[in-house]
């Protein structure tokens, strides 16, 4: 049986067929505009919890590779497409997308109106929704009654495989140039490689990780990931960080930035729908210059900072929402973008140029 529907929290039902694996999955209802890079989306750690809408019509005709996953398995719990492709063309291809989602035992959902629901979504903002296989939609009404509020569930807590991302990025004799502590909150992979490209010896810790055994690393600098979820769910890690701030030159991407900005009394929000797709300009206040960026978000800094402490150093241009700050004094930088990621445009890689350089100030001034 492959009808199903999307059922969302405010009960409007949308019937389309089913794909991929089993019979209901949950989560929140977010949408991404990318036209490319939907492996690099299914797998990305910052979707945990999350089912995804693809806003480009027709998604799959390139298949899934076996180089472009930001993690070890997909991270979204379900996948809404207006339409699949399942017999993909692409050199580089080994399975199909729905392959890919039934061995990844992931449930997804086509032939579906994506433009009426994400036009639902810029009005009335996110809301959690339920994928349903079968002709009865009350199932996932029912569901959805009961179902717990996204914005209560610390989603990073287990979203990475460290001991496999140390092997494959980390202690190396060719990378020995920087020490990098990376407090993994859902690291993308391709964060560790630009690391790796810039000589730097990688060392992954996970959220609650021990001070200690960080101080014992000795690391030259400290990169706070992204990851899924609200950050006022891990204020047990702004904690962490307000005790060793002081000590390392610190990056915070996503995530990572908003727990960096938090460890300075800055307020985070949660924003009506989000920034997903690889289409965001974005400002650099101290060039003016504009990029157009990535993002995968659903939270922001409040711009209410203290200015005697916090420079804010990017804007978003669609809507003024802080993109980047730095301190004032100390070696400390965040942005709310990606500037590492594989779906979208790579000009802001300069960003990572950037910490290499606070690190270099750092060793100097030392």
């Amino acid at each position: 049986m492959n009808t199903g529907y999307l059922v969302l929290s405010d009960q409007s039902i949308y019937k389309g067929t089913i794909f991929g694996f089993g019979n209901i999955s949950f989560g929140e209802v977010v949408f991404n505009t990318s036209m490319t890079g939907y492996q690099e989306i299914l797998t990305d750690p910052s979707y945990r919890g999350q089912i995804v809408i693809q806003t480009y019509p027709l998604i799959g005709n390139y298949g899934i590779n076996e180089l472009t996953s930001e993690s070890n398995k997909i991270q979204v719990s379900g996948y809404v497409v207006r339409k699949y492709e399942n017999y993909p063309s692409h050199i580089s291809s080994k399975i199909s997308l729905e392959e890919f989602l039934i061995k990844e035992k992931i449930i997804g959902i086509s032939n579906i109106d994506t433009r009426a629901i994400v036009k639902k979504i810029r009005s009335e903002g996110v809301m959690n929704g339920v994928i349903v296989r079968g002709d009865n939609p009350q199932k996932g009404i029912n569901f959805l009654k009961s179902a717990p509020s996204y914005e209560t569930l610390d989603l990073a807590e287990g979203v990475s495989n460290i001991d496999i991302l140390n092997k494959k990025y980390g202690d190396s004799s060719d990378f020995s140039k920087y020490k990098i502590a990376v407090i993994d909150c859902g690291v993308k992979e391709n964060i560790l490689k630009l690391l790796n490209k810039r000589k730097c010896n990688i060392e992954i810790f996970p959220t609650d990780f021990n001070v200690q055994d960080l101080i014992e690393f000795n690391p030259d600098g400290i990169l706070i990931s992204p990851g899924p979820g609200d950050p006022k769910n891990m204020d047990f890690l702004v904690s962490k960080i307000k005790n060793i701030v002081k000590k390392y030159p610190i990056f915070g991407i996503c995530l990572g930035h908003q727990i960096l900005a938090r460890s300075f009394g800055a307020e985070t929000y949660k924003l009506k729908f989000g920034h997903r797709g690889g289409n965001q300009p974005v400002k650099d206040l101290s060039t003016n210059k504009v990029y157009i960026t990535a993002q995968n978000h659903g939270y922001a800094v409040d711009s209410n900072i203290d200015s005697n402490v916090i420079e804010i150093t990017h804007m978003n241009l669609n809507d003024d929402t802080v993109s980047g700050f730095k301190h004032k004094s100390l070696p400390v930088m965040g942005i709310q973008y990606h500037s590492e990621a594989s779906p979208g445009p790579r000009d802001s890689e300069y960003i990572f140029d950037e910490f290499i350089a606070l690190i270099e100030l750092q060793r100097n001034n030392n």
